[in-house]
Protein backbone atom coordinates (compact mmCIF):
# COMPACT_ATOMS: atom_id res chain seq x y z
CA UNK A 1 0.00 0.00 0.00
CA UNK A 2 1.34 3.47 -0.91
CA UNK A 3 2.10 6.04 1.76
CA UNK A 4 0.16 9.22 2.52
CA UNK A 5 0.64 11.71 5.32
CA UNK A 6 -1.44 13.95 7.53
CA UNK A 7 -0.15 17.10 9.23
CA UNK A 8 -1.70 19.74 11.44
CA UNK A 9 -0.73 23.42 11.53
CA UNK A 10 -1.37 24.38 15.15
CA UNK A 11 -2.35 27.96 14.30
CA UNK A 12 -3.97 29.66 17.28
CA UNK A 13 -6.88 32.11 17.34
CA UNK A 14 -4.62 35.13 17.83
CA UNK A 15 -2.56 34.17 14.76
CA UNK A 16 -5.61 34.10 12.49
CA UNK A 17 -6.81 37.45 13.84
CA UNK A 18 -3.33 38.96 13.41
CA UNK A 19 -3.09 37.93 9.76
CA UNK A 20 -6.61 39.22 9.21
CA UNK A 21 -5.72 42.64 10.64
CA UNK A 22 -8.02 42.37 13.66
CA UNK A 23 -6.52 44.31 16.61
CA UNK A 24 -8.10 41.79 19.02
CA UNK A 25 -5.09 39.55 18.32
CA UNK A 26 -2.99 41.62 20.71
CA UNK A 27 -4.84 40.04 23.64
CA UNK A 28 -3.49 36.67 22.40
CA UNK A 29 -6.83 34.80 22.57
CA UNK A 30 -6.38 31.04 22.43
CA UNK A 31 -8.52 28.07 21.47
CA UNK A 32 -5.79 25.48 22.06
CA UNK A 33 -7.33 24.09 25.30
CA UNK A 34 -10.44 23.18 23.31
CA UNK A 35 -8.96 22.21 19.95
CA UNK A 36 -5.96 20.11 20.93
CA UNK A 37 -7.72 17.51 23.14
CA UNK A 38 -10.42 17.18 20.48
CA UNK A 39 -7.89 16.64 17.70
CA UNK A 40 -5.87 14.16 19.75
CA UNK A 41 -9.06 12.24 20.46
CA UNK A 42 -9.89 12.04 16.74
CA UNK A 43 -6.34 10.93 15.88
CA UNK A 44 -6.39 8.38 18.69
CA UNK A 45 -9.74 6.92 17.62
CA UNK A 46 -8.31 6.33 14.15
CA UNK A 47 -4.90 5.10 15.34
CA UNK A 48 -3.27 7.91 13.40
CA UNK A 49 0.21 9.29 14.04
CA UNK A 50 0.63 12.76 12.51
CA UNK A 51 2.99 15.72 12.41
CA UNK A 52 2.01 18.92 14.22
CA UNK A 53 3.64 22.18 13.08
CA UNK A 54 3.92 24.35 16.19
CA UNK A 55 4.18 28.15 16.48
CA UNK A 56 7.01 29.11 18.83
CA UNK A 57 5.14 31.96 20.52
CA UNK A 58 2.44 29.47 21.52
CA UNK A 59 4.90 26.86 22.75
CA UNK A 60 6.16 29.48 25.22
CA UNK A 61 2.75 30.10 26.79
CA UNK A 62 1.28 27.80 29.42
CA UNK A 63 -1.59 26.34 27.40
CA UNK A 64 0.60 25.99 24.32
CA UNK A 65 3.43 24.26 26.18
CA UNK A 66 0.93 21.84 27.69
CA UNK A 67 -0.54 21.18 24.24
CA UNK A 68 2.89 20.48 22.72
CA UNK A 69 3.80 18.15 25.58
CA UNK A 70 0.51 16.26 25.13
CA UNK A 71 1.04 16.04 21.36
CA UNK A 72 4.55 14.63 21.78
CA UNK A 73 3.41 12.23 24.53
CA UNK A 74 0.78 10.85 22.15
CA UNK A 75 3.56 9.94 19.69
CA UNK A 76 3.08 12.69 17.12
CA UNK A 77 6.02 14.48 15.50
CA UNK A 78 6.42 18.13 16.53
CA UNK A 79 7.73 20.40 13.75
CA UNK A 80 8.53 24.11 13.34
CA UNK A 81 5.88 26.56 12.08
CA UNK A 82 7.89 29.76 12.76
CA UNK A 83 7.86 31.85 15.93
CA UNK A 84 5.42 34.66 15.16
CA UNK A 85 3.27 33.02 12.46
CA UNK A 86 3.58 35.88 9.99
CA UNK A 87 2.74 34.70 6.46
CA UNK A 88 5.21 37.10 4.94
CA UNK A 89 8.51 35.40 5.74
CA UNK A 90 9.58 36.31 2.20
CA UNK A 91 10.07 39.87 3.53
CA UNK A 92 12.45 38.72 6.29
CA UNK A 93 16.23 39.12 6.33
CA UNK A 94 18.50 36.15 6.94
CA UNK A 95 19.02 37.27 10.54
CA UNK A 96 15.28 37.52 11.14
CA UNK A 97 14.64 34.12 9.58
CA UNK A 98 17.29 32.45 11.71
CA UNK A 99 15.81 34.02 14.83
CA UNK A 100 12.38 32.60 13.88
CA UNK A 101 13.86 29.12 13.60
CA UNK A 102 16.00 29.25 16.73
CA UNK A 103 13.36 30.73 19.03
CA UNK A 104 10.84 28.12 17.96
CA UNK A 105 13.34 25.27 18.32
CA UNK A 106 14.13 26.44 21.85
CA UNK A 107 10.45 26.79 22.75
CA UNK A 108 9.64 23.31 21.46
CA UNK A 109 12.52 21.57 23.21
CA UNK A 110 11.66 23.40 26.45
CA UNK A 111 8.34 21.49 26.47
CA UNK A 112 10.23 18.18 26.39
CA UNK A 113 9.60 17.49 22.70
CA UNK A 114 12.55 16.59 20.41
CA UNK A 115 14.26 19.28 18.37
CA UNK A 116 12.25 19.68 15.14
CA UNK A 117 13.57 18.49 11.79
CA UNK A 118 10.61 19.65 9.68
CA UNK A 119 9.40 23.17 8.84
CA UNK A 120 6.35 24.79 7.28
CA UNK A 121 6.12 28.50 6.62
CA UNK A 122 2.87 30.29 7.53
CA UNK A 123 0.85 31.10 4.44
CA UNK A 124 3.13 28.81 2.38
CA UNK A 125 5.82 31.48 2.58
CA UNK A 126 9.34 30.29 1.71
CA UNK A 127 12.52 31.73 0.16
CA UNK A 128 15.92 30.36 -0.98
CA UNK A 129 17.49 32.01 2.08
CA UNK A 130 15.11 30.17 4.38
CA UNK A 131 15.74 26.86 2.63
CA UNK A 132 19.48 27.35 2.98
CA UNK A 133 19.10 28.03 6.70
CA UNK A 134 16.97 24.92 7.16
CA UNK A 135 19.66 22.80 5.49
CA UNK A 136 22.40 24.40 7.61
CA UNK A 137 20.47 23.74 10.80
CA UNK A 138 19.99 20.06 10.02
CA UNK A 139 16.35 20.02 9.01
CA UNK A 140 15.30 17.02 6.95
CA UNK A 141 12.39 18.57 5.10
CA UNK A 142 10.29 21.62 4.32
CA UNK A 143 6.53 21.46 3.68
CA UNK A 144 5.78 25.07 2.73
CA UNK A 145 4.60 24.84 -0.88
CA UNK A 146 1.00 24.63 -2.11
CA UNK A 147 1.04 23.97 -5.87
CA UNK A 148 -2.18 25.65 -6.94
CA UNK A 149 -3.43 28.49 -9.11
CA UNK A 150 -5.91 29.91 -6.58
CA UNK A 151 -3.48 31.99 -4.49
CA UNK A 152 -4.58 35.36 -5.94
CA UNK A 153 -8.24 34.39 -5.44
CA UNK A 154 -7.61 33.41 -1.83
CA UNK A 155 -5.75 36.70 -1.34
CA UNK A 156 -8.62 38.70 -2.83
CA UNK A 157 -11.13 36.97 -0.55
CA UNK A 158 -8.89 37.50 2.48
CA UNK A 159 -8.24 41.16 1.71
CA UNK A 160 -11.90 41.91 1.03
CA UNK A 161 -12.80 40.79 4.55
CA UNK A 162 -9.68 42.10 6.36
CA UNK A 163 -10.29 45.23 8.52
CA UNK A 164 -6.96 46.74 7.44
CA UNK A 165 -7.36 45.92 3.74
CA UNK A 166 -4.95 42.99 3.84
CA UNK A 167 -1.68 42.68 1.94
CA UNK A 168 -0.78 42.37 -1.72
CA UNK A 169 1.85 39.62 -1.38
CA UNK A 170 0.09 36.82 0.50
CA UNK A 171 -0.37 33.25 -0.79
CA UNK A 172 1.60 33.63 -4.02
CA UNK A 173 0.53 34.04 -7.64
CA UNK A 174 -1.11 31.98 -10.37
CA UNK A 175 2.33 30.71 -11.38
CA UNK A 176 2.51 28.43 -8.36
CA UNK A 177 0.40 25.97 -10.30
CA UNK A 178 3.63 25.01 -12.10
CA UNK A 179 5.32 23.84 -8.89
CA UNK A 180 5.66 20.06 -8.37
CA UNK A 181 2.81 18.27 -6.63
CA UNK A 182 5.09 15.46 -5.45
CA UNK A 183 8.16 15.41 -3.21
CA UNK A 184 11.63 16.37 -4.43
CA UNK A 185 14.99 17.60 -3.11
CA UNK A 186 15.93 21.27 -3.26
CA UNK A 187 19.19 22.13 -4.96
CA UNK A 188 19.15 25.48 -3.12
CA UNK A 189 19.14 23.64 0.25
CA UNK A 190 21.35 20.58 -0.31
CA UNK A 191 19.72 17.41 0.93
CA UNK A 192 16.54 19.19 2.03
CA UNK A 193 13.33 17.49 0.88
CA UNK A 194 10.24 19.45 -0.11
CA UNK A 195 6.95 17.69 0.66
CA UNK A 196 4.22 19.87 -0.91
CA UNK A 197 0.77 20.18 0.58
CA UNK A 198 -1.02 18.07 -2.02
CA UNK A 199 -3.54 19.61 -4.37
CA UNK A 200 -5.88 17.68 -6.65
CA UNK A 201 -3.85 16.23 -9.52
CA UNK A 202 -4.55 17.78 -12.94
CA UNK A 203 -6.98 20.41 -11.59
CA UNK A 204 -4.53 21.71 -8.96
CA UNK A 205 -7.24 22.87 -6.55
CA UNK A 206 -6.72 22.51 -2.78
CA UNK A 207 -7.96 19.45 -0.93
CA UNK A 208 -6.95 20.28 2.63
CA UNK A 209 -9.34 20.52 5.55
CA UNK A 210 -10.60 24.10 5.36
CA UNK A 211 -11.41 23.82 1.64
CA UNK A 212 -13.26 20.54 2.18
CA UNK A 213 -15.24 22.15 4.99
CA UNK A 214 -16.17 25.12 2.81
CA UNK A 215 -17.65 22.65 0.34
CA UNK A 216 -19.27 20.75 3.21
CA UNK A 217 -20.94 24.01 4.24
CA UNK A 218 -22.56 24.08 0.81
CA UNK A 219 -23.24 20.34 0.56
CA UNK A 220 -21.79 17.43 2.56
CA UNK A 221 -22.35 15.20 -0.46
CA UNK A 222 -20.36 17.59 -2.66
CA UNK A 223 -17.46 17.62 -0.17
CA UNK A 224 -17.31 13.84 0.00
CA UNK A 225 -17.46 13.50 -3.78
CA UNK A 226 -14.74 16.12 -4.21
CA UNK A 227 -12.40 14.31 -1.82
CA UNK A 228 -13.11 10.90 -3.36
CA UNK A 229 -12.25 12.37 -6.78
CA UNK A 230 -8.99 13.75 -5.40
CA UNK A 231 -8.02 10.36 -3.98
CA UNK A 232 -8.86 8.59 -7.25
CA UNK A 233 -6.69 11.05 -9.18
CA UNK A 234 -3.85 10.67 -6.68
CA UNK A 235 -3.89 6.90 -7.13
CA UNK A 236 -4.13 7.17 -10.92
CA UNK A 237 -1.27 9.70 -11.14
CA UNK A 238 0.99 8.04 -8.56
CA UNK A 239 0.73 10.95 -6.11
CA UNK A 240 1.27 10.09 -2.45
CA UNK A 241 -0.98 12.71 -0.85
CA UNK A 242 0.01 14.90 2.08
CA UNK A 243 -3.15 16.24 3.71
CA UNK A 244 -3.12 19.43 5.80
CA UNK A 245 -5.43 20.11 8.76
CA UNK A 246 -5.97 23.07 11.10
CA UNK A 247 -7.57 23.39 14.56
CA UNK A 248 -10.56 25.11 12.94
CA UNK A 249 -11.36 21.76 11.30
CA UNK A 250 -12.90 20.64 14.62
CA UNK A 251 -14.15 23.96 16.04
CA UNK A 252 -17.52 25.66 15.68
CA UNK A 253 -17.89 29.42 15.25
CA UNK A 254 -18.64 30.03 18.94
CA UNK A 255 -15.33 28.34 19.84
CA UNK A 256 -13.34 30.64 17.52
CA UNK A 257 -14.84 34.12 18.04
CA UNK A 258 -13.93 36.66 15.38
CA UNK A 259 -13.26 34.02 12.70
CA UNK A 260 -16.55 34.20 10.85
CA UNK A 261 -14.53 35.12 7.75
CA UNK A 262 -12.72 31.77 7.69
CA UNK A 263 -13.87 28.97 5.34
CA UNK A 264 -16.26 26.44 6.82
CA UNK A 265 -16.91 28.23 10.11
CA UNK A 266 -20.70 27.91 9.69
CA UNK A 267 -20.38 24.13 10.09
CA UNK A 268 -20.97 23.08 13.74
CA UNK A 269 -18.03 21.58 15.59
CA UNK A 270 -19.64 18.15 16.07
CA UNK A 271 -20.32 17.88 12.34
CA UNK A 272 -16.74 18.89 11.59
CA UNK A 273 -15.41 16.15 13.86
CA UNK A 274 -17.61 13.57 12.17
CA UNK A 275 -16.54 14.75 8.70
CA UNK A 276 -12.86 14.71 9.67
CA UNK A 277 -13.28 11.13 10.80
CA UNK A 278 -14.78 10.28 7.42
CA UNK A 279 -11.88 12.02 5.60
CA UNK A 280 -9.27 10.10 7.59
CA UNK A 281 -11.14 6.84 6.97
CA UNK A 282 -11.34 7.51 3.23
CA UNK A 283 -7.62 8.27 3.10
CA UNK A 284 -6.69 5.19 5.11
CA UNK A 285 -8.79 2.95 2.87
CA UNK A 286 -6.25 3.46 0.08
CA UNK A 287 -3.01 4.59 1.76
CA UNK A 288 -0.82 3.79 4.74
CA UNK A 289 -1.14 7.12 6.57
CA UNK A 290 1.74 8.53 8.64
CA UNK A 291 3.15 11.92 9.65
CA UNK A 292 5.15 14.08 7.25
CA UNK A 293 8.53 13.22 8.77
CA UNK A 294 7.92 9.49 8.37
CA UNK A 295 6.54 10.11 4.88
CA UNK A 296 9.79 11.82 3.89
CA UNK A 297 11.85 9.03 5.44
CA UNK A 298 9.99 6.42 3.42
CA UNK A 299 10.50 8.34 0.20
CA UNK A 300 14.23 7.81 0.73
CA UNK A 301 17.03 8.51 -1.69
CA UNK A 302 15.07 8.17 -4.93
CA UNK A 303 13.85 11.78 -5.04
CA UNK A 304 14.89 14.11 -7.84
CA UNK A 305 16.86 17.29 -7.24
CA UNK A 306 14.87 20.25 -8.52
CA UNK A 307 15.37 23.95 -9.16
CA UNK A 308 11.90 25.35 -8.50
CA UNK A 309 10.82 28.97 -8.88
CA UNK A 310 9.39 29.81 -5.46
CA UNK A 311 7.06 32.38 -6.99
CA UNK A 312 6.62 34.31 -3.78
CA UNK A 313 5.28 37.43 -5.52
CA UNK A 314 1.65 37.70 -6.58
CA UNK A 315 0.88 37.72 -10.30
Amino acid sequence: MSTASVSLDLDNLWAYLKTHGDPAWEGRPSFLPTAVPRLLEVFGEHGLTTTVFVVGADAEREDGARAVADIAAAGHEVANHSYGHEPWLHRYSRVELEAELVRTEDAITATGAPRPTGFRGPGYSVTPTLLGLLAERGYHYDASTLPTWIGPLARAYHNRTAPDGGADDLFGGFGRVRAPNTAYRWRVGPGLVELPVTTMPLLRVPIHGSYLLQLHQVSPRLARGYFRTALRLCRARGVQPSLLLHPTDVLGAAEAPGMEFFPGMAVPGARKVAFLGWVIGALRAHFDVVGTGEHVRRLGAGLRDRDVDLLVRPT
